[in-house]
């Protein structure tokens, strides 16, 4: 029995309550959770039916009390306008724990997907340029959302749409052959071929005749010159190689490398279905599909000097998609600031006469900033994500040696839980909000942090271990304890939460659900002594168990990984 059971149980006595003026549905979908347990387990406001019965809302919350049938429930009140449920703790706990021994990790599964394909565009850094802070947030909540839905029956593709083409190789190419040397290269090839970008950007503005060079070398690129070609084939398999690296250490995997350049042989057809349904238009030279009745700028397909833009080449790849993987769904973790784009391509596919352009979503988010700046890569501020990954990891070394000096695979620990710390940091946050990023505060094993979850974790399997525990008496795990009942409940809620996180593309529901639980437990922990040898211990042990389980799900799905022992 999970949560959402309970509530049902709830709405059903209700709605019989109202002779079924409204469905179980119905009812369900009004039930409130009391902000704490004291006020009950389940609350219905009666406000909404004010309007159709015609009384004030207090006498209809005492009028239902009276029809009731209160013997389901530990006890039921009306307090003002709302009816406040309670529900009886043994069979409740009883229930949510077996569910979680019996499903292990499947705990919380749903199959809501239906197997159906979800493309998800994600991380998609730029060839010969280092993987920054700035990307952090597109890759973490890409593979959480890759891992939510995997859970509710979904099967996610991981496409890393690489920025392997435009203009910059053009500028990176002459900016080689005027500074750069393949020794340098090799020896260090992001930073080397970042230094030449930036040295580039900054004498372009005293030599703007650069800029024409560089233009003409991405022209011989698109032409296929041998020499361009070579380059640009080195200069991306030397990116992706350091790039393996540090998607390595986050452990995110991907489905398809393809980028930019795998869409140059698309276009073509793009702007030749615009053609045929006679929907480009020319606008100061440049071919355009008017987009006014979707209140938004013209889309630009091609310049004056018959170069393909961003939108063709993206154009391509949501058409390329739906035909290779029959999408259910498709999303594409980028910025917020794209977001006239993707209102751009839907618009532009909804005219070309595909339907499913409704099933492509923009899951947006905002920027991390580094002590309130901005990252820039132009400007060359920028904050390799390698370092903080490795920053990260030393930080939480020096705590687990002053903590627990003598654990063991202390490196091992000491990377998953600094690399998890900089990883739940970031999706504990709502993906639409901005924020800044300071090491210190992420990486403290106290507070609304990564470490603090895994060492919740921790400490349930630590307990386990001294009651030498690993099997449980299912029949015999009811609790009355009311020091556990707000972790039973918070257990109980995994489905309903995964539930949301999945309808909103939100990581942060999970965290803040994993912290919550942690919290719940380690109050529980602080009021309870749980490895006394008494009829209860079975149940206790199976709570603490049933906690580690949970907990270590719920870090699964962010991408975090929960060291047994910290």
């Amino acid at each position: 029995m999970n949560y959402m059971n309970n509530k049902e149980q709830v709405a059903t006595v209700i709605s019989a309550a109202l002779d079924n003026e409204l469905t179980v549905a119905e009812v369900t979908e009004k039930l409130e959770q009391p902000k704490t347990s004291d006020l009950g387990d389940v609350a219905f406001p009666t406000f909404t039916l004010a309007k159709t019965m015609h009384k004030a809302p207090n006498m209809i919350a005492a009028d239902l009390l009276a029809k009731i049938d209160q013997d389901a429930f530990e006890g039921v009140k009306a307090v003002g306008p709302y009816l406040n449920f309670f529900l009886k703790k043994g069979n409740f706990a009883a229930t949510t724990l077996q569910a979680v021994l019996t499903q292990q990790a499947d705990y919380g599964q749903q199959d809501l997907g239906k197997g159906g394909n979800v493309p998800i565009d994600m991380s998609s850094p730029n060839i010969a340029k280092p993987i920054s802070m700035g990307h952090l947030r597109s890759t973490v909540i890409g593979n959480s959302l890759a891992n939510i839905l995997a859970k509710t029956g979904y099967n996610p593709v991981k496409i890393n749409h690489l920025g392997d083409w435009g203009t910059q190789f053009g500028k990176l190419i002459q900016a080689y052959k005027m500074w750069g040397s393949e020794e340098e290269v090799k020896a260090d090839p992001i930073n080397k071929l970042l230094e030449y970008y930036v040295r580039f950007h900054q004498e372009d503005k005293e030599h703007p005749e650069l800029d024409d060079a560089a233009r003409e070398w991405f022209r011989k690129l698109e032409d296929g010159n041998e020499e361009a070609t070579e380059l640009w084939k080195w200069f991306r398999s030397e990116s992706l190689k350091s790039f393996m690296k540090i998607y390595d250490e986050l452990d995110v995997e991907f489905d398809s490398f393809n980028g930019e350049a795998f869409y140059n042989d698309k276009m073509a057809e793009v702007v030749q279905i615009l053609e045929d349904k006679d929907l480009l238009h020319e606008s100061k030279g440049a071919e355009v599909v008017d987009l006014e009745k979707y209140n938004l700028n013209p889309a630009l397909i091609k310049k004056s000097d018959g170069a393909t833009l961003y939108i063709t080449r993206d154009l391509a790849a949501a058409i390329y998609r739906k035909r290779e993987y029959k999408f259910a769904q498709s999303l594409y973790v980028v910025g917020a600031e794209q977001l006239n784009h993707f209102k751009q391509l839907k618009a532009v596919l909804t005219e070309m006469g595909f339907e499913w352009a409704k099933d492509i979503h923009h899951i947006p988010f905002g920027l991390i900033t580094l002590n309130g700046q901005k990252l820039s890569t132009r400007s060359g501020r920028v904050v390799l994500l390698e370092d903080v990954l490795s920053d990260s990891t030393k930080l939480a070394m020096q705590q687990i040696e002053e903590k627990n000096p003598s654990l063991a695979n202390k490196e091992q620990v000491a990377h998953q839980v600094g690399v998890g710390a900089v990883i739940f940091h970031d999706l504990k946050n709502e993906r639409m909000n901005s924020f800044d990023f300071n090491l210190e505060e992420v990486v403290r094993f106290e507070g609304d942090t990564g470490p603090y979850v895994q060492y919740a974790r921790a400490r349930a399997e630590s307990i386990l271990r001294k009651a030498n525990k690993t099997d449980f008496d299912l029949d015999n795990i009811s609790i009355d304890d009311p020091a556990a009942w707000d972790t039973i409940k918070a257990l109980s809620e995994f489905g309903a939460t995964i539930k949301r996180a999945v309808a909103e593309y939100e990581p942060s529901v999970i965290a803040k659900y994993a912290i919550n639980l942690a919290r719940d437990f380690n109050k529980y922990y602080a009021n309870s002594k749980i490895l006394v040898e008494d009829d209860g211990l079975n149940a206790r042990l199976a709570l603490v168990k049933s906690v580690s389980i949970v907990l270590k799900e719920s870090l699964r799905l962010l991408g975090v990984q929960s060291p047994d022992e910290m």
